[in-house]
């Protein structure tokens, strides 16, 4: 077969290289649709139970689960066995003997099921981990490039819902008063979520609104009543058809003069600009620079690092099919052509809530790109 399949040019090559430098006889891998590293390979989507991969001899099958076998063959590149009604990781040992495969070691992620594992090792094969997956997902196609932005606008789009719905909002009281009910976090992710799904994408459980002090809390869901003079925190991490993330944040201001959101807002701004000047000398920078210059900036407006309240997380991460995935901004790593990485910088306090701008940018050979596009920092009435 050919190294790249038809629509992402996954380099299969770089799975046969592992496998010889560490002088094994095959790859496997065994999961199921939730399992991205399996995804990444096959393409193939898949239904809630275990499906297989197994590269061997420059070839990388693949056995479906039973009634998929067309969906198998219409997405994955490589050759699609035959499924029957016995566990994957059996049909892949027995795929092993039926091309004398000597015994040896089988290289495979060290998240492949228990069962599956087995399975290979009753046919007298020894299992070795490998992150070859992980590493080779780090740098981005053209096509996931393209995928990875188209998601990134339609978290764009639900932005600017959340912007026009807090716009149109108004002032009953202590609280906001939009379409005739009062206007909470719960009543605003739920607009943000229609507009991202009619843009095709999956919002599931990964839109975050917090306001005032629930800000504060990174992973908040809850139904807060939004208050005239609060900062609302607005995290939209979509997932696209093909199965790739965006991550997007922005915090509205409606009082730009408030003491602690506007000092926050400013530190957070400086910390971006500091993170995509060091992007901006390209590929051969260090991973943990860009962490290191923003989080000075957060330091330099009086938010300590490594502290609470303070910059408490990293600046950054890798995004694909997985919403945190290589590279991470803490690391010691070269950045290459192709890393995908959120730019995030914040800060927050349990009193007070939180600020953060959050964007994705491809590592180019002289500079970077924001996928998605520009969006302002700042939001406001």
């Amino acid at each position: 077969m050919t190294s790249g399949d038809h629509s992402t040019g996954v380099d299969i090559e770089l799975v046969g290289r592992a496998v010889d430098e560490r002088d094994a006889v095959a790859f496997v891998h065994v999961g199921d649709r939730f399992d991205d590293n399996l995804r990444y390979l096959t393409r193939f989507q898949g239904p809630d139970r275990p499906y297989g991969v197994c590269y061997v001899d420059g070839e990388l099958f693949c056995v479906p689960p039973q009634l998929f076998e067309a969906d198998a063959r219409e997405s994955f590149a490589g050759t699609v066995v035959a499924p029957d009604d016995r566990h994957p990781g059996e049909q892949i040992a027995s795929l092993l003997a039926d091309y004398e495969v000597d015994a040896g070691t089988v290289l495979t992620p060290r998240t492949i099921p228990h069962d599956a594992a087995a399975y290979i090792q009753s046919a007298g094969y020894d299992l070795a981990s490998t992150d070859v997956l992980a590493r080779a997902r780090r740098q981005k196609t053209d096509t996931e490039l393209d995928r990875i932005a188209a998601v990134q606008s339609a978290a764009h789009a639900g932005m600017d819902r959340a912007r026009e719905v807090l716009q149109e909002a108004t002032q009953d009281g202590t609280a906001l008063l939009y379409d005739g009910t009062h206007l909470t976090t719960e009543r605003l992710r739920r607009e943000v979520n229609a507009v991202m799904a009619a843009e095709g994408v999956t919002p599931a459980q990964n839109t975050v609104i917090g306001t005032g002090p629930s800000c504060a809390d990174l992973h908040y869901r809850g139904t807060d009543p939004i208050a005239p003079d609060a900062p609302v925190l607005l995290d939209l991490s979509p997932r696209g058809p093909s199965g790739y993330y965006g991550d997007f944040t922005r915090a509205y201001l409606p009082d730009p003069d408030e003491g602690w959101a506007r000092r926050a807002h400013v530190a957070v701004k400086n910390a971006r600009s500091a993170a995509l000047a060091v992007l901006d000398t390209g590929a051969g920078v260090t991973a943990g620079t860009v962490h290191t210059e923003a989080a000075a900036e957060i330091v330099a407006y009086g938010f300590k690092r490594n502290e609470t309240p303070g910059f408490t997380h990293s600046v950054g991460h890798g995004v694909g099919l997985s919403l945190h995935e290589r590279p991470s901004l803490r690391s010691d790593t070269e950045l290459v052509a192709g890393d995908v990485v959120t730019i995030e910088p914040g800060v927050y306090d349990p009193e007070y809530g939180g600020v953060r701008i959050e964007d994705i940018a491809v590592v180019e050979a002289d500079g970077y790109r924001l996928l998605g596009g520009e969006y302002e920092t700042t939001m406001q009435p």
